[in-house]
């Protein structure tokens, strides 16, 4: 077995996700490397449909039929996840990673009480607990009383017997987050965390998983399409369009000087009090049909810089100290440096 390269959690390599239809193979996942460094949160940002979700199901090793991972290695801890077999791979999907989904309301199952569905990750991946008998269901519920007070839902003892539709939007986000939690793993993907959710408790959602973060020392990925989340709350940043990664670095450097026209025109288009009185500018067009796509820059059709160099394959690039971008126009004194 390879080594882990030093620091880093999570490594993906060329990782290619398709989804097989009628029409042709939906190209989901095309080509995308990922790298998640211990302790650090990673933001994944871009449009619906630009393959943020289904990369790292790929990751949990949650694509079900039609769906099928083409290609790519998925390294955790120095462990290929690709070789795992079905049973090796529920043993380390809760207990070593965790995701968090969208809604937390579908995503909980509304039969259990909050404090079944937390005991049946503890049950399934916690092996510090006592093997039998009352001495385990009291651990049980005492760790589950802790996890509901870590992220701030109040008279957690009472709460463990209520269930999901008794907890409002944003109780159930936290809830979904103390189950996720629950046996500490040393990887938590949330994907989008805040949707639905108002402006107040989107910012106290945020606040739990940054403070749990630094409690726990863990690594996050936030999936969102919101840059204004990724610039307050992420270390890093990468940028993804239609099933590709086009842009990647640290957030500040990648904010304060996006490199791809697409990161450009996602920052234009989000309304900021230092812009009050200005016109907001939105991208126009739409995220082009992932199916027999062309060998051309995928955002080429939308781009306020395209050329006729961009109708041919762009790879990634490197664009400085830790930054790489996928546009024709990086070292050529053109306009994407800004």
């Amino acid at each position: 077995m390879t080594a882990p390269l030093p620091g880093y959690l999570l490594e993906v390599a060329g990782l290619r996700t398709a989804f097989h239809t009628r029409a042709g193979a939906v190209r989901a996942v095309d080509g995308v490397d990922v790298i998640v460094r211990r302790g650090e949160c990673l933001g994944v940002v871009g449009e619906s449909g630009s393959g943020k979700s289904v990369t790292f199901a790929s990751v949990m090793g949650l694509i079900r039929p039609p769906g099928q991972i083409e290609a790519g290695t998925v390294r955790f801890d120095g462990q290929d996840l690709r070789t795992l077999s079905p049973r090796q791979m529920r043993a380390i999907r809760g207990r070593d990673i965790a995701m968090t989904m969208q809604d937390a309301l579908t995503a909980l199952n509304p039969a259990l009480t909050v404090g079944e569905q937390i005991s049946e990750v503890l049950e399934a991946h916690d092996e510090g607990l006592p093997r039998r008998g009352p001495a385990r269901r009291r651990a049980i519920t005492d760790r589950a009383v802790e996890m509901l007070r870590l992220v701030g839902i109040p008279s957690p003892t009472e709460r463990l017997r209520q269930y999901p539709h008794e907890f409002s939007g944003g109780m159930r986000q936290r809830m979904m987050i103390a189950i996720a939690l629950s046996s500490r793993p040393k990887l938590l993907i949330a994907d989008e965390p805040t949707t639905a959710l108002d402006v107040t408790i989107q910012a106290q959602v945020l606040e739990l998983i940054a403070d749990i973060r630094a409690k726990l020392g863990m690594s996050v990925v936030l999936i969102t399409h919101d840059l204004a989340v990724v610039a307050e709350h992420c270390d890093r940043v990468m940028v993804m369009y239609a099933g590709e990664v086009v842009e990647e670095g640290p957030t500040q450097a990648v904010i304060g000087d996006p490199r791809h026209p697409y990161t450009k025109g996602l920052l234009a288009s989000i309304p900021r009090p230092a812009l009050r009185g200005e016109k907001i500018h939105p991208i126009t067009g739409q995220v082009p049909e992932l199916i027999n796509l062309p060998e051309q820059c995928r955002f080429h059709s939308r781009c306020p810089e395209a050329g006729l160099g961009c109708l041919a394959r762009i790879h990634m690039q490197s664009s400085g100290p830790g930054r790489k971008a996928r546009c024709i126009r990086l070292h050529d004194g053109g306009e994407a440096h800004g």
